[in-house]
């Protein structure tokens, strides 16, 4: 998927479907509950969420929803430098979540603030100096909570991973750059070594880490 050459109908199938990918495996669910929905009850006014690497926007549009069902004023973006990704998180696109083709500096650097600041997926795509770089730059738009969610990396994971997904990989990448995914993924002591303070790595659900930080910005 990183490929810019690569089949864009494979890659806008790949996007599309991400959507029940993340739904089985992602546990948005339960982070929404555990930390989210709190997040937004004790702010108690209208919020400003931010997914970073957005992707094909599912994860934003899933939360949105999630919040809106639970009364929450909510306004999203959805940001990823990739306008691939852009062109399909915009089919997404309804009343309170917008995508933009933007990456984090550059969202940082437009003075950009945000109550709430998650990601999906996007740490294992980084090196090292990247990663400080994102992890950083999220602080900094965050006046609240950040929350960056992965794959754990493991040998059953990576098993369960490649039996299950073959009634959804035809005609995608999903297979292939999943199982790619988990190999470059880290394990939760990795990772909390790999952000040092003051993220907290956690495992909200089997084969997934969660970076947890409170964010340095002033209050959006």
């Amino acid at each position: 998927m990183d490929d810019p050459d690569c089949d864009p109908r494979a890659l806008a199938a790949t996007y599309r479907r991400f959507d029940v990918v993340n739904r089985l495996v992602s546990a948005w669910g339960h982070v929404y509950r555990t930390r989210v929905r709190p997040q937004l009850q004790a702010l108690g006014r209208p919020a400003r969420a931010l997914d970073l690497g957005c992707g094909g926007g599912d994860v934003a549009v899933r939360l949105a929803g999630l919040a809106a069902r639970d009364g929450f004023d909510v306004e999203w973006t959805g940001a990823d430098p990739d306008p691939r990704a852009i062109a399909s998180a915009r089919a997404r696109e309804r009343p309170g979540v917008r995508f933009v083709a933007q990456d984090s500096g550059a969202l940082r650097a437009a003075g950009e603030r945000y109550d709430l600041v998650v990601s999906n997926h996007v740490l294992h795509h980084l090196d090292a100096a990247a990663l400080a770089t994102f992890a950083e730059d999220s602080l900094a738009l965050s006046s609240g909570r950040v929350l960056h969610a992965d794959i754990a990396r493991g040998r059953l994971a990576y098993a369960l991973y490649a039996a299950g997904i073959a009634p959804l990989s035809a005609g995608t990448f999903l297979r292939v750059d999943g199982l790619r995914s988990i190999r470059r993924s880290y394990r939760a002591p990795e990772l909390a070594a790999a952000l040092g303070g003051p993220w907290r790595v956690e495992t909200p659900a089997p084969f997934r880490v969660l970076a947890v930080a409170e964010g340095r910005a002033e209050r959006a």
